[in-house]
């Protein structure tokens, strides 16, 4: 097992990592607070997890709340049956949510344990590739709204991350694929040698070899760790965490949410982003083929829905957290490794992404 911090003064909290933490009851009990606990997983996630977290939080009355799998369930509709069951459980503000699953579980959970009583302790147990590289870390909790993926949320940190790694052996192969977006996405925006070690070990994350896949989440946890301990709120560098999610938000969005998996949009996106670096002379040439060349490796789609016009993906990409004062910021890159916020770009340049990164591959 690896263990990393999550540096936020009072509210630090750590990572765990590694194989069969799901049986260590030593890890999950020290986090919680209160005498009960209350599960949120999904209907995919339960049968093949909820039992074994159940034998280990017995003593805590658990009271169970099992959501249906999918984006499109990830609203405030559907969010509310969490607060059904916390009330009906008479659940007090001691009680601690824990998170049983991918990133939607993650998020609403987070954002029902931000609400109920207006804050109730939180734990995350993700088990997608995603949510273990990504949305499980740094306090982002919400759900979508029709208008905009992600706009109705909080900021609220878990207690604790525990990463149990064997989840990955049932998890399907798309899922693993949209999962290496995110994973892909640090080497791009901060780390170029972890880009490198990607390329050359990409074929082994595929084949899910136990070593590299471990690595490979330790390594994602600490990028994010280190954006988010630096700019917790977003206000700053933690920003370009969200490299290829502005064009990627719109393809979930413009398409409905559960058509393209979330790292599939974002894979598409980052092409995209990478392309407009590319067109203002930042990126080069072959920096962006890697890019491309890698995300396509990891199977994952390089090319934007026909069926989205460019003033359609322009439309959607307005409704954006980083749009600030009327003007559309974007993540782009200065090179491989080095990321930046901006709304200094030529429409016209933007408009030529749009219309040439089109049509899945």
């Amino acid at each position: 097992m690896k263990t990393l911090q999550l540096e936020l003064g009072p509210r630090s909290y750590p990572i765990y990592i590694g194989s069969g933490l799901l049986d260590q009851a030593k890890l999950l009990v020290p986090h919680i607070k209160g005498k009960r606990v209350a599960i949120v997983t999904n209907e995919t996630v339960a049968p093949l997890y909820l039992s074994k977290l159940r034998a280990q939080l017995a003593a805590f009355q658990p009271v169970e709340v099992i959501l249906p799998d999918g984006e499109q369930y990830k609203n405030l509709e559907v969010l509310n049956r969490i607060f059904d069951a916390l009330l009906s459980a008479r659940s007090d503000r001691n009680t601690t949510l824990i998170a049983l699953g991918g990133g939607v579980v993650g998020d609403m959970g987070g954002f029902a344990a931000a609400c109920y009583q207006r804050g109730v302790p939180f734990i995350q147990i993700p088990t997608t590739l995603l949510a273990q590289v990504d949305s499980s870390v740094g306090g982002k909790t919400g759900v979508n709204h029709a208008l905009g993926k992600n706009m109705i949320g909080a900021f609220y940190q878990p207690r604790a991350v525990i990463i149990d790694t064997d989840t990955l052996k049932t998890l399907p192969a798309r899922e693993l694929s949209a999962g290496l977006a995110e994973i892909i996405k640090y080497g791009v925006i901060r780390d170029p040698e972890f880009f490198s070690w990607l390329e050359e070990n990409m074929d082994k994350l595929l084949a899910r070899d136990s070593s590299v896949l471990a690595h490979a989440i330790h390594r994602s946890c600490q990028n994010k760790a280190e954006v988010v301990a630096a700019d917790e709120r977003e206000s700053g560098v933690r920003a370009t965490l969200n490299f290829g999610h502005t064009f990627g938000h719109a393809i979930e969005t413009g398409l409905g949410y559960g058509v393209w998996l979330h790292g599939e949009a974002i894979a598409a996106g980052m092409v995209m982003a990478a392309d407009l670096s590319r067109r203002l002379k930042w990126l080069s040439s072959a920096e962006t083929a890697r890019i491309e060349n890698l995300i396509r490796r990891a199977r994952l789609p390089v090319r934007a829905p026909a069926t989205l016009s460019s003033k359609r993906f322009l439309e959607l990409m307005a409704v954006d957290k980083k749009v600030l004062d009327g003007q559309m910021r974007l993540v782009l890159l200065k090179s491989l490794g080095q990321a930046v916020v901006t709304a200094d770009y030529p429409r016209a340049e933007l408009e030529a992404t749009l219309a040439s990164v089109r049509d899945a591959a």
